[in-house]
């Protein structure tokens, strides 16, 4: 129901029909034009206080914080929260969730090696044993992730099979959304689970929250203001560039003297987009021999940003083509060759890194797998995918999780060993110390059950 009055001159609903129904759907059409109306009046208030500003008829303090409250107030409670509290007692560390739209075949990336199954259902999309690498317990890793074996060998680098959640239906878009969400729509309110995991970490900067791209993913989605940009000179505040400098000039001016608790968050605000600019600006040199390339560009960002001290939290990095029903391959073939793409820039941006890789977590997941069985040179959806982890934070071993055969599947599937969001979950503790109760928050209607990840 509308937070307006269902009508001011009618308390009784009999007065707006003889017929119950028809007069609670009356009064709930004026209160939704009511508020429409209300709606139009702030944004036409907006316009004209935009307009003056432009051509010169000036702003004042008392019409920017009468006219735009609603806005300034906005961004000051979500993207301009305090710099000086996010130094405080707060979370420590980043996690970036890596999102494979598509349907990743888990079974092309880890699977046991000489398996029976395997061998009969799928022998031409096998991991073969001269090009692969051997992990823990039997399972063979794909050569494609040659260039993070250094970071295999140091314990940093492992990888969770058989990763599912009963909720997931085999329609990308559904699964997507599920996985984003940490749960169904109606569950969690429409709010991305990484949004919900920002709750946990206290206060911090305008780039508490960061997704690489155009648009924000439904996983930052929620009440913590996360910023979606493709590179970190986009950063800026909207509008003519010609108007920036004087509208940034402009609102710190406003926000000077007039004690009150938004004018600290405004001023550390404009100071993020001020150390957006100044990086922008100086430009961007990796540590030596470090080069990116594909989704390694946007990896580049992140690595400019917590190099240069934007106080990053948890930020995402979405990379399509996944969808392999045909070519697939796995030795040079096409998901070969995409993955080796992703492992190259995991090493790159860890080796950028440096002593701050330390302090981060990177997660790799997809919003379901293949089927077990290969489909003629390719696979179909199926449940029962993999998670990489590649993380600062030493992990239990390099294949991680339960895992108990393909002797009895799940319809064709790999069958759920691990539930997504019980990872999902344990990936967020490990990184940020969280209690079990904390993770509870994240997951609406699911009782976490933590999984052994980190040694």
């Amino acid at each position: 129901m509308s937070t307006f009055p269902i009508h001011p001159d009618c308390p009784d609903l009999a007065r707006l029909a003889d017929n119950r129904a028809d007069a609670v759907l009356r009064a709930e059409a004026m209160a939704v034009e009511a508020e429409n109306a209300a709606e139009r009046d702030r944004l036409q208030q907006l316009n004209e206080l935009e307009e003056a500003q432009q051509d010169g008829r000036g702003i004042t303090r008392r019409t920017f914080v009468t006219g735009a409250a609603a806005t300034a107030t906005a961004l000051a409670t979500t993207q301009f929260v305090s710099t000086r509290a996010s130094f405080a007692a707060t979370k420590t560390g980043t996690l970036i969730h890596v999102f494979l739209y598509g349907g990743l075949d888990g079974l092309a990336m880890v699977a046991p090696a000489e398996d029976p199954v395997l061998a009969k259902v799928r022998p031409d999309q096998l991991i073969p044993e001269n090009g692969g690498i051997a992990l823990q317990r039997g399972f063979r890793l794909s050569g494609s992730f040659e260039p993070l074996r250094k970071y295999l060998n140091a314990g940093q680098l492992g990888f969770v099979p058989a990763v599912t959640d009963p909720r997931l239906s085999l329609s990308h878009f559904q699964a997507a959304d599920a996985c984003n969400l940490g749960g169904l729509p109606g569950e969690t309110g429409g709010r991305g689970w990484l949004d919900s995991l920002v709750d946990a970490l206290g206060p911090g900067t305008a780039f508490r929250s960061v997704g690489i791209g155009s648009t924000l993913p439904r996983s930052l989605v929620g009440n913590n203001g996360a910023i979606a940009m493709n590179s970190v000179g986009s950063f800026n505040l909207n509008g003519d560039q010609r108007f920036r400098a004087g509208t940034a000039k402009a609102i710190k001016s406003l926000f000077t003297g007039i004690n009150h608790p938004v004018q600290e968050s405004v001023q550390e605000g404009l100071a993020a987009l001020s150390l957006a600019q100044k990086l922008a600006a100086e430009g961007y040199e990796p540590a030596e021999g470090v080069e990116y390339q594909g989704i390694g560009n946007a990896f580049r960002q992140l690595a400019q940003l917590i190099k240069g001290g934007a106080n990053v939290r948890v930020a995402t990095i979405g990379m399509g083509g996944w969808d392999t029903h045909e070519n697939q391959g796995t030795q040079g073939g096409y998901v070969f060759n995409h993955m080796n793409e992703l492992a190259a820039a995991m090493a790159a941006f860890f080796d950028d890194l440096g002593p701050a890789a330390a302090d981060v977590t990177v997660m790799v997941s997809s919003e379901f797998g293949r089927r077990v069985s290969q489909n003629g040179s390719g696979t179909d959806h199926g449940h029962g995918g993999v998670i990489a982890l590649l993380s600062g934070k030493k992990l239990a071993g390099n294949l991680l999780g339960r895992w108990d055969g393909l002797e009895k599947l799940d319809g064709g599937n790999v069958p759920e060993y691990n539930n997504m969001f019980n990872v999902y979950g344990a990936v967020a503790q490990g990184r940020f110390g969280l209690t079990n109760a904390e993770v509870d928050k994240i997951f609406p209607r699911q009782k976490y059950a933590p999984v052994k990840l980190f040694a």
